[in-house]
Order: C-alpha cells, then sequence, then structure tokens
C-alpha cells in the first residue's frame, strides 16, 4: 500500500495507477497525504466570500480528473500544488470585479493601525490582525495574477525559482507581476494618505 507506512514517502507513481484503477483507499491515501500542504496554499490564496473545504473539494476533483495529465518531470505533490494555486487563481478571476480600497471601509482600529503606519509609527506590537486584514483588503484590489504574485514573494518570501515551480509561470511573468502589483498598491497608499491628511 502506497501511504502505509509514514516513515516513508508515498510512492506517487504506483498510487496514481492504483486510482486510476478504481483504488478508493488509495485515492483517500491520497487526499489525506496531500490535504495539509494544500490547505496551506487555499487559505493564503483564499478568494473573498469563498469556503475553504468547497475549494479543497474542487481542488481535489481537478487533482483526481487530470491525473492522467501528470508526467512526472515534477514530484507529484509539487504537480497538485500547482493545480491548487491555478484554481485559486481560476476562483479570484470569477469575482472579476476587484474593490476599490477607501479609508471609510476599514474598521476603527484598522484605520487606527493604518494611520500609525502611514505616519511611519507603527504600533509597537507589530501589524497583528488588523495588519493582516488592511495587507488582504489591499491585495484584494488587484489581478489574481497580481496578488498570488505579491503573496509568494513578499508576504511568503519565496524566490523566483520556487513560484516558477509552483506555478508554472516564466520568471518574467511573475517579475512583471510583482512590479504592476507594487505600483498599485503604492497608489492606493497615497490616495489614503491624501484622505487621512
Amino acid at each position: 500500500m502506497p501511504f502505509s507506512d509514514s516513515d516513508c514517502p508515498p510512492d506517487w507513481g504506483r498510487a496514481i495507477q492504483r486510482v486510476s484503477q478504481g483504488d478508493e483507499a488509495v485515492a483517500r491515501g491520497m487526499v489525506e497525504a496531500l490535504y495539509p500542504q494544500l490547505i496551506r496554499i487555499v487559505r493564503r490564496h483564499l478568494p473573498r466570500a469563498t469556503d475553504e473545504e468547497d475549494l479543497m473539494q474542487d481542488i481535489f476533483m481537478k487533482i483526481f480528473a487530470k491525473l492522467d495529465h501528470f508526467r512526472g518531470e515534477q514530484p507529484f505533490p509539487h504537480w497538485a500544488a500547482r493545480v491548487a494555486v491555478n484554481t485559486c487563481i481560476d476562483k479570484l478571476r470569477q469575482q472579476r470585479a476587484r474593490p476599490e480600497f477607501r479609508l471609510a471601509d476599514l474598521s476603527v482600529e484598522e484605520a487606527h493601525f493604518l494611520e500609525q503606519s502611514l505616519a511611519a509609527t507603527p504600533p509597537a506590537d507589530g501589524p497583528g490582525r488588523d495588519g493582516r486584514e488592511i495587507i488582504d483588503k489591499l491585495l484584494a484590489t488587484l489581478n489574481p495574477v497580481e496578488q498570488v504574485a505579491l503573496r509568494l514573494l513578499d508576504l511568503e518570501e519565496k524566490t523566483i525559482k520556487e513560484i516558477v515551480a509552483l506555478t508554472g509561470w516564466t520568471p518574467s511573468k511573475i517579475k512583471v507581476a510583482a512590479m504592476r502589483g507594487r505600483r498599485k498598491l503604492t497608489e492606493s497608499l497615497h490616495r489614503l494618505e491624501g484622505h487621512s491628511s
């Protein structure tokens, strides 16, 4: 059984073959083995108003539907992660309308945090929950590729090479998306500075 010994990595080739032959026990084992890695991706890139378990179900449906597309050029978990990232991007694209970020949309705590940050005196206890929510709201104004590129580069501190492996994008696409996203975020922050003064 490809997933029976937790000390050994799964034999993905054998597992894929068994799942293709209809082995449901191996399919469940595959889900259990991949779930922790893929749920982290979903939580980092979860589109607004999307249930993470529904998105996980979509991802696993795509993985199983596309098993015959796996060519073994990369480890199977990397291929599955790429499916997860691309599914998140597809969901972001479906939302189409990206909200404009306005100071009035923030909670009192978030507005206070942002005003302190813009004044170059961030709270002593760091960004915390309010800071993370502001970042998420700002990123939501970008297109899906820009959002993912900035999350992976700046928040997760992944290298260009790691992002290429995860997304299948070219290095130039990643760099251009990040540059455009940063420029748009800078413009949003300048508009907010104007409203807060």
